[in-house]
């Protein structure tokens, strides 16, 4: 398929929308410029944000002119949580995240060309406004009974909201105001959740007497186990190598459930049509061989990561399991991959095999460890161990500093040796 919103509809991404029609028959008369936003409530964008990134990046791909919008005003104020009031960051903590999340974004679109990419920051409108300002030219528009009718105010009002919060849809709503007036944005986008806030500033720049523009939400990423998406046992999967390791984010989506690898691939995947419905007959016939998950894994730690991070990566991930040389791989990677893993560590002499398994929890016991040596199913740096009460050399170190420990074929740990 060549037409842009059939591909979006194809590959689930489109689940709220204003009038689908209008809005394709905008795109067929040529490019427009859109605009999707992200606030900084961390100082790394994470997986979860890849849905509207990438989508962003199909835009411009076929065509159009991305505004990528960060919230220094609205990343200070905190869109309401059903739960409870946000934790409101300190002014120099955001302008902080704004930096960082700026430079994250830009490896995914590009700068130059008809259709070149801009970066804008909604305090330099919202700022120079007075209180007064705000209320006379945007509050005057939207009726307090609509912005009741919003689901997450509605199950914060028992609790309380803030006004704080409870403006944040005003704030968001002159965003797209602002862009429409200064870049003739016609398009926003976010993710399902978003809705209410989006549809605010659809009729909030019509009853300015501006437009037409046109939105859309992207469905809410589930994972089926119930699990949410997004997380592992360390927490959330960042975009910042310093904060999740490409190796673990490799693994994220290495480990992606059969049950929802498909559907992660139309979601994230830039491979066509044909080449993802081919995997996903194979992820049918051949669940065992998770060519779904090595495609997507690949794929999204290269865009993110580049590719040479992610060959690192791939071979470490293979040279784990006995696939490869531990030898060759670099040391952060190596160290990433063992902390992952779970790393046992060490001060001073190594003690004997069986003790190091313990330790490291691939056993239960000395005699559990003992068992798994005379059975031919346990290793130290790929080969296999043949006495229980042997010693590591000092040199097998690998990097002079870590050993990683394998019982059977998946089951494996790291031991780093600290001076």
């Amino acid at each position: 398929m060549t037409d842009l919103i059939d591909d979006l509809q194809w590959r689930g991404l489109i689940q709220d929308s204003t009038d689908l029609d209008e809005l394709r028959a905008r795109v067929a008369a040529g490019p427009m410029t859109y605009y999707v936003g992200f606030d900084p409530t961390a100082a790394s964008l994470h997986v979860g944000h890849l849905m509207q990134v990438l989508t962003a990046r199909r835009w411009q791909l076929a065509g159009h002119r991305p505004l990528l919008l960060v919230g220094g005003a609205t990343g200070q104020i905190g869109d309401p949580k059903e739960s409870s009031e946000r934790t409101l960051n300190p002014p120099e903590v955001v302008a902080g995240w704004v930096e960082r999340i700026r430079d994250q974004l830009a490896p995914f679109v590009t700068y130059t060309g008809d259709n070149a990419a801009t970066l804008v920051n909604n305090l330099d409108w919202t700022s120079p406004m007075s209180v007064v300002e705000f209320l006379r030219d945007v509050g005057k528009h939207f009726p307090v009974n609509r912005m009741l009718a919003r689901e997450v105010v509605k199950a914060r009002l028992e609790t309380g909201i803030s006004f704080t919060e409870f403006s944040y849809q005003l704030l968001q709503a002159n965003d797209y105001f602002e862009l429409h007036r200064r870049y003739g944005c016609a398009l926003q986008f976010g993710g399902s959740d978003q809705w209410g806030n989006i549809t605010a500033g659809v009729d909030y720049i019509r009853r300015r007497g501006a437009g037409p523009v046109h939105a859309f939400t992207t469905p809410l990423v589930t994972k089926s186990d119930g699990t949410k998406f997004g997380k592992s046992e360390g927490g959330a999967i960042w975009l910042d190598p310093e904060m999740t390791s490409p190796y673990a984010f490799y693994q994220f989506w290495f480990n992606t459930d059969d049950r929802d690898i498909a559907r992660y691939l139309r979601y994230f995947s830039f491979k066509p049509h044909e080449e993802l419905l081919a995997l996903e007959k194979e992820i049918a016939e051949r669940p065992a061989a998770r060519a779904g998950q090595r495609a997507l894994a690949a794929e999204l730690t290269t865009l993110v990561h580049g590719p040479e991070v992610t060959d690192d990566v791939i071979a470490a991930s293979q040279a784990l399991f006995g696939r490869g040389s531990l030898d060759s791989l670099m040391p952060a990677t190596l160290q990433a991959a063992l902390v992952e893993a779970g790393m046992h560590r060490v001060r001073g002499e190594l003690p004997p095999v069986a003790a190091l398994l313990r330790d490291a929890g691939l056993v239960g016991s000395l005699n559990e460890a003992r068992r798994a040596i005379a059975e031919g199913g346990a290793y130290v740096n790929n080969e296999r161990v043949t006495d229980a009460e042997a010693t590591v050399p000092a040199d097998a170190l690998l990097h002079g500093r870590y050993l990683v420990l394998r019982r059977g074929k998946r089951t494996f740990a790291g031991v780093e040796v600290e001076a």
